[in-house]
Parts: C-alpha cells; structure tokens; sequence
C-alpha cells in the first residue's frame, strides 16, 4: 500500500517547474492527479512523468485568469471521481519587476489574478469536497519575499503576502476539522519564473524543482499534523 492509494489530488502550474515535479511525486506516493496549466503541451510532458512512475492523471488544461473555470472545479471533481483529498497550488506568475510607483494597470490586473485572486477561489471550490475528506491536505507555494519585501518585488510579494495571508486564514477556520493546510517555501530552485526573474544566476548550482517536491508531497500525507506553517523547505 502507498500513503496516497485511492487519494485524489488537484496540482495547479503543472506543466513545469515545482508543480510538475510534486504532482509526479504524489502520483508515485498513490494519488490520481487532476493537474491544470495554461499550456496542453506541458500537461502532456508531466502525465509521461507520472505514468513513467506508474501512476494516473487526468489533463485539464485550465487559465487561472478565468474565474467561471476555477469555480467549477471542485464540483467537477467530485462529480467525476467523488472526492478530492488533496490541493496543491503551485501555479504563479512572475509579472514584471518594477519600482511600486511604475507598476502598470495591466501588469498589476494579471499579477493579482493569477497569484492571488485564484488563491482565493481555489479555496472557495475545494474548501467542502477537502473537508469531507478524511484527511483532506492544502499546500499553497509561497515565497521569502511574502514575509522580507524588497525594491521592485512589490508586486509579485504583494500577491505571495496575500495568498499566504489567506491560507492561514483558512487553516485557523479549519483547525477543528481534519483538513490541513499549510504553505511551502521551497527557497531558491532552477525554475524558469527563477530564471526569469535572475537571468545570470547559474540555474545548474540551484536545486531542482525534483529535489524540493517529496518535501512539498510530505505536507500532503495523512500524517501531517501541521496547519498554518509556513514550512521553508531549504531551512
């Protein structure tokens, strides 16, 4: 038996990066994963991953952008595979790194979108079918700089702050209840939202999004007795 057989876990931003890796490693620990990005392409790279490791997804290509088709999920999952046990949200975008003072309407209307009004409805559909679940589990991926702002991260810290904000929140209202959730801090890994954002920083000496994501899976097992952490993977 596996620590996850039988469980089903929804994984945002699993094209690449952090969020494939972990939605590959809780397929291997048992769960059927439902993972979403923007780009069909990637999903289809991630299933090889995880049918490579003998375990089962299911595509759904899904714009986080799109408020109508977060909303559906919960209800959608259920009604397929009669419950959800485990969220991890991963997804994120960089937006632009730029003085406070400069940011643009456009840029602030898709960073707050994306990283933290998704946040939001993603708890709003998962919250019933992950606390109906025996031991339902939520890990939001967040940042160092959600807690240490720095010049021109305004933006995409000020989404981070937000989501992890919420994620407490949520943890607080849920402590009575077998859900768990918590937050991740996988520290500096050779991602391409990394990448992006130092572009002469040796991506090959950063860990990669495979060495951080058992650490992220733990958070997700029936075991995990922790709520409302803000665990720092690299600590």
């Amino acid at each position: 038996m596996k620590p996850l057989d039988g469980a089903v876990a929804l994984v945002t931003g699993a094209s690449r990066g952090i969020g494939a890796a972990v939605a590959v490693e809780l397929a291997r620990l048992g769960a059927h994963c439902v993972i979403t990005a923007r780009t069909q392409g990637g999903l289809e790279e991630t299933d090889d991953a995880i049918r490579a490791v003998g375990g089962t997804a299911t595509l759904l290509p899904l714009d986080l952008a799109k408020d109508a088709e977060i909303d559906k999920l919960g209800p959608s999952i259920v009604q397929r595979f009669g419950r959800l046990d485990v969220l991890v949200h991963a997804a994120g975008v960089l937006a632009k790194l730029t003085p406070v003072a400069h940011i643009m309407p456009r840029d602030w209307t898709e960073a707050v979108a994306v990283n933290l009004t998704a946040c939001w409805r993603l708890i709003r559909t998962c919250d019933p079918p992950l606390r109906a679940a025996a031991a339902g589990r939520a890990v939001f991926l967040t940042d160092k700089v959600a807690e240490a702002p720095g010049a021109f991260w305004g933006l995409y810290g000020f989404g981070k702050a937000g989501q992890q904000h919420l994620a407490q929140a949520w943890a607080a209202e849920v402590a009575h209840t077998p859900l768990r959730v918590n937050c991740a801090e996988p520290g500096p890994v050779g991602t391409l939202l990394r990448a992006n954002a130092m572009p002469g920083e040796e991506r090959d000496l950063l860990p990669k999004p495979g060495d951080v994501a058992p650490g992220i899976a733990a958070l997700c097992l029936p075991g995990e007795a922790r709520n409302g952490q803000v665990v720092h993977l690299a600590a």
